[in-house]
């Protein structure tokens, strides 16, 4: 078994995360398993938590991308309502209790957000023959 990335992975320019704005949603793969994630800005700090409810492993947004309530104070789970603190991913109301989202750590410099992997938390990786579901036959030279 290859040893895990633990090298920051660019995600985004700085600029398109926009403040208590649409989020950026990326692939990552949790426990070995496909799985999404998301980062935003929030109080001018970038944050990335795996986009699973802490109450039922379902998507948080209710559309990509969308994961603040009407106020952008809130993230909240579009199925379940559990309501987190955007800072540090803590329930703070719903049936969440006392759980919080998984974090992902994250680093701004040089005008570009990156993310971190973690023994838990893996990137995406393709094999030579590209992404899963390519279909492209390969060229063929007369």
């Amino acid at each position: 078994m290859a040893e895990p990335i633990t090298e920051a992975q660019p995600l985004c320019a700085s600029g398109d995360l926009l403040e208590r704005d649409k989020a950026i949603v990326f692939d990552v793969r949790l426990w070995r398993a496909p799985a999404r994630a998301f980062a935003l800005r929030f109080d001018g700090k970038v944050v990335a938590y795996m986009n699973r409810c802490a109450h039922v492993p379902s998507e948080l947004d209710w559309q990509e991308g969308q994961f603040l309530d009407m106020d952008k104070r809130w993230i909240l789970c579009s199925v379940h309502g559990a309501a987190y603190e955007p800072a540090d991913g803590q329930c703070v109301g719903g049936p969440c209790g006392r759980g919080r989202l998984m974090p992902i750590a994250t680093e701004e410099r040089g005008g570009m957000v990156y993310w971190y992997p973690s023994r838990d938390i893996q990137p995406v990786v393709f094999d030579d023959a590209g992404p899963p579901g390519d279909t492209a036959a390969p060229e063929s030279t007369p």
